[in-house]
């Protein structure tokens, strides 16, 4: 396997706390965090929080060895009133050193108050692109919701036009959302994927079911056999978000972050 960033989403330790996420990547050997600022799911960096609080932060990746290079910042980019709070996210990610953020076009699990069409989400995200280039960041659409596939996001990235804007190929949620052959989707846009979560899916197509790596259906090899191919080394963050009750405890979660990191290690990735 051609060498690429393999990180971990700290998405995965939804409903525990940073700490307990960093212990967590840290004791399954990666060196490589995407830090959640997720509204009204998992905060484990946020704008509101206090500039000490997010020293701390900083202070606990850097005693651990755990580089924070990318951060979830979902924020409903249809919705002008929303932009604001995304601009805020992309400085607190460039305050822990991120090269990438990551959001959805609508809410990732908030109600969407608006809705708008690619063309004007296009001319909002545009607005972006400027802070983008003064931070240096790349902004990675996610595959999620309505905008459910890469050829939807493609067709956004491709109106954007700017090589700072593109897509965070949700390898779970293609399947969830989408209800797309992942290989065959995937092919249609891997010119404009810049980073992937390695996400899961086991039992129906349609049912809130995200294991470990190597414990449903996706279908990996092949995922990663294209994007060698195409000599795409775009970042892997792996996300697991169990089922609909959600993990039953922290060793659960811990477990789960050890299998993947064990299932990557045989597929022969190193990190």
């Amino acid at each position: 396997m051609k060498k690429r960033i393999i990180a971990v989403n700290s998405n995965c330790y939804h409903g525990y706390s940073i700490e307990e996420a960093v212990a967590g990547i840290k004791a399954a050997g990666f060196k490589y965090i995407e830090l959640t600022a997720t509204k009204g799911w998992t905060e484990h960096v946020f704008p509101d929080q206090s500039f000490k609080r997010a020293l701390e932060v900083k202070d606990l990746l850097e005693e651990n060895g755990l580089i924070p290079f990318a951060m979830s910042g979902h924020t409903n980019l249809m919705d002008t009133g929303r932009i604001g709070d995304f601009v805020s996210n992309i400085r607190l990610a460039h305050f822990f050193g991120c090269e990438y953020i990551v959001s959805s076009i609508g809410e990732a699990h908030l109600e969407d108050k608006a809705v708008a069409s690619n063309e004007v989400v296009a001319e909002h995200i545009k607005g972006l692109v400027p802070y983008l280039e003064k931070y240096d960041m790349k902004l990675v659409l996610e595959i999620h919701g309505d905008h459910g596939t890469g050829a939807i996001l493609k067709d956004i990235c491709n109106l954007v036009g700017s090589q700072r804007v593109l897509i965070n190929y949700d390898t779970a949620n293609a399947i969830f959302y989408g209800d797309v052959d992942v290989p065959k989707d995937l092919a249609g846009c891997l010119d404009k994927v810049g980073y992937v979560h390695l996400k899961e899916k086991a039992g129906g197509r349609q049912e809130w079911d995200f294991p470990a790596l190597g414990k449903g259906y996706v279908e990996f090899p092949e995922i990663f056999r294209m994007m060698d191919e195409a000599d795409n080394l775009s970042p892997y963050s792996i996300e697991i978000e169990f089922t609909q009750s959600g993990a039953k405890d922290l060793e659960e979660i811990n477990r789960a972050v050890m299998d993947s990191a064990a299932y990557l290690r045989a597929q022969g990735f190193e990190f």
